[in-house]
């Protein structure tokens, strides 16, 4: 190159610092969000995604788009791993769920942990419950108990995979109970509504607020109890499986999280759309109507419980490697 030809590339090289140099920056966000949901459409954790989307966009500003997409398998591992390998430039966020968040890093070598993510803020405290159809002769856990107990291994109960709340709330049972049962693992709440609603399973651990939304769509469910410390509003009427005889609290914390390393503005404003948008009175109503158990948790508050949680999951598999059943 000769020596003029090198001035010209390096004026027009400067040229064109100036003037993109003297552009703004595109303003976050220039194009769609995508929200990655790990179980199934038509489950609680997709139903809760497309309900509060609408809000964040609200909250985000014009022409704020986000688009839910299932990525489902694996026990929800798939989807958690789709999100923790994604760019961290905020056009990709997503739900993760307790404790399988918690659970599969510790039961199996994958590419992420809780600490994978940047935490935006919980929404739901889903608690666990176990459902037969109202065909059944069952209506509480005793009477489940006794029904496995003179069907030792035959009891089929569906969850939303190894080392879910579902799975987990069955062998503590198993081992309360002193039965066994057979666990039937799919990709997400609504698969397990339909294999019980098709006589493939006797038993369907899904929460109290998927079982709720099923039981107004028109669906034939008894509900047998309810895993929380105390009755819900949203049950009031159904006993808890500790006032049944069975000490067994276990539940869905599902909450919005980013792949770790977002910039701090694109965070703060992520983390500032869904509290408000989990707290805007027509989101609380729409929440109701699906019975969507709400529980925001700011990003300190949420790390705090998803820690603790953490060590109590790990403690459970010295105790009870769950996946090994």
């Amino acid at each position: 190159m000769t020596a003029n030809a090198l001035r010209r590339s390096v004026c027009l090289a400067l040229a064109l610092l100036a003037l993109f140099a003297g552009r703004p920056a595109l303003a976050w966000p220039d194009r769609p969000i995508r929200m990655i949901v790990a179980y199934t459409a038509g489950g609680a954790t997709d139903v809760t995604a497309r309900a509060i989307a609408p809000f964040i966009e609200r909250q985000l500003g014009p022409g704020a788009r986000i688009i839910v997409e299932n990525r489902t398998g694996a026990g929800g591992a798939i989807g958690f791993a789709a999100l923790a390998s994604a760019a961290p430039d905020g056009y990709t966020i997503g739900f993760i769920n307790t404790p399988t968040v918690l659970t599969v890093p510790i039961e199996r070598k994958v590419n992420f942990t809780w600490e994978s993510y940047d935490l935006i803020g919980n929404v739901i405290d889903d608690p666990g419950n176990f459902a037969v159809l109202t065909s059944s002769s069952i209506t509480n856990l005793d009477q489940l108990a006794a029904y496995a107990r003179s069907r030792p291994g035959q009891v089929t109960v569906g969850t939303t995979g190894v080392g879910s709340d579902d799975h987990l709330a069955m062998l503590m049972f198993e081992r309360h109970a002193k039965v066994k049962m057979v666990h039937v693992p799919f990709k997400g709440a609504a698969d397990v509504r339909q294999a019980t609603l098709g006589r493939q399973i006797d038993v369907a651990a899904v929460n109290i607020g998927e079982a709720q939304q099923a039981i107004k769509g028109g669906s034939p469910f008894r509900n047998l109890g309810q895993m929380s410390p105390v009755r819900t509003d949203i049950a009031p009427d159904l006993p808890t499986f500790r006032e049944q005889g069975y000490p067994i609290e276990m539940s869905s914390l599902r909450g919005i999280a980013a792949p770790r390393g977002l910039p701090a503005d694109v965070r703060e404003r992520l983390v500032n759309a869904v509290r408000r948008a989990a707290a805007d009175p027509e989101f609380v109503r729409a929440a109701g109507a699906v019975f969507a158990p709400l529980r925001y948790l700011a990003p300190p508050e949420y790390a705090a419980v998803l820690r603790d949680a953490d060590v109590q999951f790990r403690k459970l598999w010295g105790e009870m490697p769950w996946g090994e059943q």
